[in-house]
């Protein structure tokens, strides 16, 4: 890949706190509440999107923050990813009736919150300093590597994306106007394109 390509990707520490802010919003839309379809949605959304975040970093991020920076900075990182696919393995267990399946959302949710709170304040900042000009190539790396893992998983991931929705009217309505906007868009241009082949 061209180095002017790899300075318009993200870097790997700005995909980092993407999956943050994706996984913590997908939390937030969570209520015990909701239906079970709804809760089993959001919640593979959450394992899901989880799995192939802590396998990046493993595979991609850390190592290269290892040649760079004493051991102590990643600290309990992979511990923590460590306590997420276990809560991940129970909740994929359960039933979202079960008694103890938020409770068990939440715990994920602690758990998370606190990696977060981690990578976000010391070993994404510091990591940015040591690796400066890496940046933009490991993000790179790691856009083609999620692509891989993403593309087996891509039914999956639809189906428990529209499992979360269907509870949301809001979101079900983005999604209509969207589709609709894209399908405006996309008579208009075939309109246009007739026209200039009449002309």
């Amino acid at each position: 890949m061209t180095s002017l390509v790899s300075h318009l990707m993200p870097t790997v520490t700005n995909m980092i706190r993407l999956d943050h802010t994706h996984v913590m919003s997908t939390f937030h839309q969570y209520k015990a509440s909701a239906s079970s379809r709804v809760k089993s949605g959001l919640a593979n959304t959450i394992c899901t999107a989880l799995e192939i975040h802590a396998q990046l970093e493993e595979e991609i991020f850390y190592p290269a923050v290892r040649e760079v920076a004493p051991p102590e900075l990643l600290g309990d990182s992979e511990t923590e990813h460590q306590e997420m696919r276990r809560l991940i393995d129970l909740l994929r267990r359960m039933r979202p009736e079960a008694i103890d399946y938020d409770s068990t959302l939440m715990s994920l949710m602690r758990t998370v919150m606190h990696h977060v709170a981690d990578e976000e304040t010391v070993v994404l900042p510091e990591a940015e300093r040591l690796l400066g000009d890496r940046l933009g190539e490991l993000g790179t790396r790691m856009t083609k590597r999620r692509m891989q893992l993403v593309a087996p998983r891509s039914g999956e991931i639809a189906l428990n994306m529209g499992r979360a929705a269907s509870g949301n009217g809001a979101a079900l309505s983005i999604a209509a106007l969207a589709a609709a906007g894209l399908l405006i868009a996309r008579v208009s241009r075939s309109s246009r394109k007739a026209k200039s082949l009449r002309t």
